[in-house]
């Protein structure tokens, strides 16, 4: 199967300078390394996606079966400043 497609010119610039870098031989390998990179990332991209879906899932879940309380701010920052207060200056 072949495709022909236009590049604007600075994205041609740098497929021009990976040929002749020596590392790719016809223009076309930067195109599929560009597309396999492409890949992965829209990969990793859903796996992140999915994680974040799941942790939002079981968020939900938890506050739905009463095991989420609101955050008492100024409890908190007073125990951390009592904590604090114990140490001893290094």
């Amino acid at each position: 199967m072949s495709f022909k497609f236009s590049l604007p010119p600075e994205l041609e610039n740098r497929v021009r300078q990976h040929v002749e870098s020596g590392r790719y031989s016809p223009a076309s390998e930067v195109s599929s390394e560009a597309l396999r990179l492409f890949e992965t990332y829209q990969g990793v991209h859903a796996a992140n996606l999915a994680s974040l879906k799941a942790d939002i899932a079981q968020g939900v879940a938890e506050i739905e079966a009463g095991r989420v309380r609101e955050l008492d701010m100024n409890g908190i920052k007073q125990r951390g400043r009592a904590t604090l207060a114990t140490r001893r200056p290094a």
